[in-house]
């Protein structure tokens, strides 16, 4: 049965506090007529610190999209492979154990993926299989874990690497004004997850079943507007109530596996803002202290989109992981809006467990 292993996460050694991005706020934005209500929605959020890809003063530049895509595309390559060698170190496999790339990323675009050149600077073999996501967001980290899941049920000899790449400074729009844009320039962050799913063997979170849910009609609640300066980043005031719709989905499918959302050992969910956790804990009736590494990952990195699920996993593992077949259910939230969920039972290796 596929084993989610332990992720390796790195995030960019520039750092923006929660002060620093307040008082950016009301030194550009001064004349706002919504200034204190986006300050307001900045501080809630509760993020102390963001890491991005470039310096604070050099983020704040426009110099083109071009200019920004080739930005994404160098730094990808400069830090994406030192991140996948570790997770690959903790699955204890080689790079030609592999048998599919699964790369995630809405922040940039490369055509060839990343997942070409990766196989060739990392000499996986030739016969890797690719599968690139670009357009589910944030959903996209739990809808990795999913893809992999099925490929190694399809293929249980299998073995998959999932990397997240998500450099949210590079979409900065100065010129986006709206309360919407100028919360999410105080909440999103930068940084790469990379995590195996084994087909055999492994420690971790041993996956049993999947599934995904769109709320009808709300396509446009969270969405890119792209023109000639890039993404521009739009989101609907309505985005941080839907986990009420959400969290029956969330029920519906540990029911479909005889299980009870409200009572599990383990949550690993997308932490988009306070109050999704919030939410979740209210709707699905669990403990808040149950989404305490989704929280984590949210107030010391922001919303890192695709890479939250896994690192979030990744302070899971750091805490000593959980009990020998404890259940758990992990979920990623974003655009469609579309949750991707998951629901699987800890594993430890027959060492671990001697």
């Amino acid at each position: 049965m596929a084993t989610l292993c332990k992720p390796s996460v790195s995030v960019p050694e520039h750092v923006i506090t929660m002060e620093e991005t307040l008082e950016l706020a009301r030194s550009r934005h001064a004349d706002h007529p919504n200034l204190p209500l986006a300050l307001r929605l900045i501080e809630n959020t509760g993020v102390r610190t963001r890491h991005i890809v470039q310096p604070i003063e050099e983020t704040l530049k426009h110099p083109g999209f071009e200019d920004r895509n080739k930005i994404y595309t160098a730094e990808a390559k400069a830090r994406v492979p030192a991140v996948v060698q570790r997770a690959l170190d903790e699955a204890e496999l080689l790079t030609t154990d592999i048998d599919v790339i699964i790369y995630v990323s809405c922040t940039g675009f490369m055509m060839p993926s990343l997942t070409a050149w990766l196989i060739n600077e990392m000499a996986f073999e030739s016969t890797t299989r690719q599968i690139p996501i670009a357009q589910l967001g944030c959903a996209a980290g739990g809808a990795a874990i999913n893809r992999a899941h099925d490929f190694c049920t399809a293929y249980p000899d299998a073995n998959a690497l999932i990397v997240a790449c998500e450099f949210c400074s590079l979409c900065y729009q100065p010129t986006d004004l709206g309360i919407g844009s100028l919360l999410s320039n105080g909440l999103f962050g930068d940084g790469i997850a990379a995590a195996v799913v084994r087909g055999r063997g492994g420690t971790g979170i041993q996956l049993e079943r999947n599934g995904s849910y769109l709320i009808p009609k709300t396509e446009e609640w969270i969405m890119y507007d792209v023109r000639a300066t890039g993404f521009h980043f739009l989101l609907d005031k309505r985005v941080p109530a839907t986990m009420e719709p959400l969290a029956p989905a969330l029920q519906d499918l540990a029911g479909l596996h005889g299980w009870d959302a409200a009572d599990l050992d383990f949550y690993i969910v997308h932490a988009g803002g306070p109050r999704i956790l919030d939410d979740l804990s209210k709707f699905l009736q669990v403990d808040p202290h149950a989404f305490r590494f989704s929280r984590a990952t949210l107030t010391e990195y922001g919303n890192i989109a695709s890479a939250v699920v896994l690192d979030a996993l990744r302070r899971l593992f750091d805490e000593g992981g959980a009990e020998h077949r404890a259940r758990g259910l992990l979920a990623g939230f974003g655009p469609g809006i579309t949750a991707e969920m998951a629901l699987g039972r800890w594993h430890r290796d027959d060492r671990e467990t001697a």
